[in-house]
């Protein structure tokens, strides 16, 4: 099982899961079965599915990714919307390569996508026009 250096374990602040530590050797990987997002799902819930999606995103792109030690049922919340299979899906294989669906991510999690506000110079300049010097010229 490939470990994702770097990725997340879990939202921070949280207790929502995004890594595994280690794989299942008895009963093997746990499977990625689709689960239905319905509108009444607690803030929290989406928060975190919009926080995996967004360190997806962020750590692999549109590239595809080998699942890995990602969470089962963190991807169960994405598989076949935001989040596909390369090739036919092996929902109990850890080696299975996924990508990211930037389209219908942004569709779906547009607050992940959402621009940052310009930042403001101009106060930088305000801060150099000041006459930091308490002595007079005279």
């Amino acid at each position: 099982m490939l470990k994702h250096r770097g990725f997340p374990g879990r939202l921070p602040g949280t207790d929502f899961q995004f890594t595994i530590r280690r794989e299942n050797r008895k009963a093997g990987a746990t499977a990625i079965a689709r689960r239905e997002r319905f509108r009444d799902r607690k803030p929290a819930d989406r928060k975190a599915d919009a926080g995996f999606l967004a360190a997806l995103i962020e750590h692999f792109g549109e590239e595809p990714f080998e699942r890995g030690n990602l969470d089962a049922g963190r991807l169960s919340w994405l598989i076949g919307r935001e989040v596909l299979a390369v090739g036919e899906l092996d929902p109990t294989d850890y080696e299975q390569l996924l990508r990211v669906d930037l389209a219908r991510a942004e569709a779906s999690f547009p607050e992940i996508f959402a621009k940052a506000p310009p930042q403001d110079d101009d106060h930088e300049d305000a801060w150099e026009e000041v006459d930091w010097d308490d002595e007079d010229d005279d």
